[in-house]
């Protein structure tokens, strides 16, 4: 019969650090010890303890408070450690590192006006103690009933889990929350060693054909480790001591799984492995004490070894590593890319490499970092690529004095102001969280020191492809450009590792006083090569489209004989240019403009004055529409006027009594006839 134990049986970091707590008050003798109600889930403990003085409070109401006082590792309301902090009681908290993280964060955030979900068992201490952190006015949630009764606060809910809860249940609950509130947040509170525990006893459970459960009937933890365990295996039992072994059929059960709560403490375990040994005589078997310390894996600050993903959140990654307790990744640790995302990138169960930075951080985790093992992996690449000359990718990460930072997978290179491109850049700023390919073209490993170039990756690109450029390039050919340059001829286009000139003209088929007025540096345009001088190494090319062209629909949109409006832009000594709309202009000649003789245009018309005029003949190859104003004169107004300026004489008005023709246009164009 083969017996496999779970790695993570027994104590948890909160359990062991208050129970040695309350030894060490023993062994000195000092005064009294108390602890406020059970200080774990296990009878047996307890039991030892009493019988070494600790006695249990249940409340400290009537107690004058007389030595020592423990708070057990479930943590107590706020109320309750206001109200101790006056007693005469010196107060020893041995409250759960993680539990007192979870009253700190629903404190901060009941204040923010979050109401407060909490999943987990109302009942249970841990809960009870969380709740009082925020005037007992959360929702305690163990399903969707109790969901369905959760109503949000000003900005809405905030949702933590009791420690001890399984990850199934966090899960289904959070996503029934996530469907009927828009303004949800989460912190996964769920112990790391209780997932790690949890996740561990279930692929064990599937494994074996029997699974013992060693732990109080009383505790959540191991409620759940047996609820757990049941699902994969049918034949599941949960003992508290080795006396409650039963027998076994070795015939019928080859592998049997064993697993602890985490108030179980390594006597317990031991007292019922050597009961099971006791069981087990086949020959040249290991024993089970002898599997029970080869199951504990061992660690050094210094190492790297590689492990599993079990969890995350925005501030931290938790890893399995086969030690008693887990590893801690900060996200300071894991990357110093500042958009990565937890959620996007990462996946539990996910292996990882890592290098151990502390196996014990105070409370009971070991700390890491993957950022050191990329750097020791990324600077072996990088002296490959040295070697190779071939091109690295980083992200430009800060801005330093003459320069900018990239990193490589963890690895810093310096990057001079002048090769973080191949023109001028006025403000680098502009590069940080850019990735980047670059060249290293200094590399010194004693001195930590890599000085890499973007310049040279591009010198080296726009070298190949002016080559291509103009091995291909042919007058009518459409290319994708960016505009590099303004000048006040024109701009600048580079097409691939050429520069062309759009001509001020080739811009817009309105007149424009600079190019500025339709591009900017860093657009991305379409021209077409318009000549293209191999010798001199000159490209023109055209921006401006036919289908843009206002001649272009010209023919269809104005008819001869029709009456159209316009405005007056240009006088020249045979006639008036009228705009009629953006890029077509008439021309209406100084024989149109009036029935008298005129010495010039301006005479009669000015610049900017609105007028209407008949269209009398259009040649739209040539970009031309002939005007005539006067058509829209009735002759018997001239005549009228006429009379009245010379009485019955039938002459031609002199060019004297010009002001009499400039009101009669004036009577057209504010008539509007």
């Amino acid at each position: 019969m083969d017996i496999i134990i779970a790695r993570t049986a027994g104590f948890c970091f909160g359990v062991d650090k208050a129970v040695k707590t309350i030894e060490d008050l023993v062994d000195k003798k000092e005064k009294r010890i108390y602890t406020l109600g059970p200080i774990i889930h296990n009878e047996q403990v307890v039991d030892r303890l009493n019988k070494k003085g600790v006695d249990v409070l249940d409340n400290v109401d009537n107690n004058k408070g007389r030595g020592f006082l423990v708070i057990r590792t479930h943590g107590i309301t706020e109320e309750l450690a206001e109200k101790l902090e006056k007693s005469d009681f010196d107060i020893i908290d041995a409250t759960c590192p993680h539990v007192k993280k979870i009253h700190f964060l629903v404190k901060e955030k009941y204040t923010e006006e979050y109401n407060i979900v909490i999943v987990g068992d109302k009942e249970h201490p841990e809960v009870k103690g969380t709740n009082g952190w925020c005037d007992n006015k959360a929702f305690i949630v163990d399903n969707e009933e109790d969901a369905d009764k959760v109503v949000p606060g000003e900005k809405g809910i905030c949702v933590v889990a009791q420690t001890t809860i399984t990850r199934e249940k966090w899960e289904k609950i959070n996503k029934y929350l996530n469907k009927k509130f828009e303004n949800v947040i989460k912190f996964d509170t769920i112990c790391n060693a209780t997932i790690t525990r949890q996740k561990e006893a279930e692929e064990l459970a599937g494994k074996v054909d029997a699974m013992i459960v060693i732990g109080g009937r009383n505790s959540s933890n191991t409620r759940k480790l047996y609820d757990i365990c049941k699902k994969k295996c049918n034949w599941t039992i949960v003992i508290e001591t080795s006396d409650e072994l039963p027998s076994f059929d070795v015939g019928k059960i080859n592998k049997i799984g064993i697993t602890a709560g985490a108030s179980t403490p390594d006597w317990i375990i031991k007292e019922v492995i050597e009961k099971m040994d006791e069981l087990n005589k086949q020959e040249n078997e290991m024993s089970f004490g002898e599997v029970f310390e080869s199951s504990i894996v061992t660690l050094q600050t210094g190492d790297i070894v590689k492990g599993k993903i079990i969890g995350f959140n925005n501030a931290e990654v938790y890893v399995d590593l086969g030690f008693k307790s887990d590893g801690i990744i900060s996200m300071e640790e894991f990357t110093d890319d500042p958009e990565f995302k937890p959620e996007e990138s990462l996946k539990v169960g996910e292996e990882v490499e890592v290098f151990i930075i502390r196996v014990n951080d105070g409370e009971g985790n070991v700390l890491l970092s993957k950022k050191k093992v990329d750097a020791v992996r990324n600077w072996d690449k990088i002296e490959g690529a040295v070697e190779s000359k071939e091109p690295v990718k980083a992200k430009i990460t800060d801005v330093v004095n003459g320069g900018v930072i990239a990193n490589a997978g963890g690895v810093k290179i310096f990057i001079p102001a002048s090769q973080v491109s191949d023109r001028y850049v006025k403000d680098l700023k502009e590069f940080v969280k850019q990735v980047v390919t670059l060249r290293v073209i200094e590399f010194n490993k004693q001195k930590r020191r890599i000085v890499g170039s973007v310049r040279v990756i591009l010198e080296e690109q726009k070298a190949k492809a002016a080559v291509n450029i103009w091995d291909n390039i042919e007058v009518g050919k459409k290319y994708s450009g960016i505009v590099k340059s303004l000048t006040d001829f024109g701009a600048f286009v580079d097409i691939g590792g050429v520069d062309g000139l759009v001509h001020l003209s080739e811009l817009s088929w309105t007149k424009i006083k600079h190019p500025s007025d339709v591009l900017k540096i860093g657009d991305k345009v379409e021209v077409v090569v318009l000549d293209a001088d191999k010798d001199k190494k000159r490209i023109s090319l055209g921006y401006r489209k036919t289908e843009d062209d206002p001649w272009f629909k010209a023919e269809e949109k104005f008819k001869v004989g029709e009456v159209v409006k316009g405005k007056v832009v240009r006088l020249v000594p045979f006639g008036a240019f009228v705009e009629l709309e953006g890029g077509v202009d008439g021309l209406v000649h100084i024989s149109n403009i009036t029935h008298t003789r005129i010495a010039k245009p301006g005479d009669v018309l000015k610049i900017g004055q609105e007028v209407e005029a008949k269209i009398i003949e259009i040649n739209t190859e040539a970009k031309k529409i002939a005007l005539s104003i006067k058509e829209l004169i009735p002759k018997e107004v001239i005549e009228e006027k006429k009379a009245s300026a010379s009485g019955d004489n039938t002459e031609e008005l002199p060019t004297e009594h010009k002001e009499d023709m400039s009101v009669t246009i004036g009577d057209i164009t504010d008539t509007g006839k």
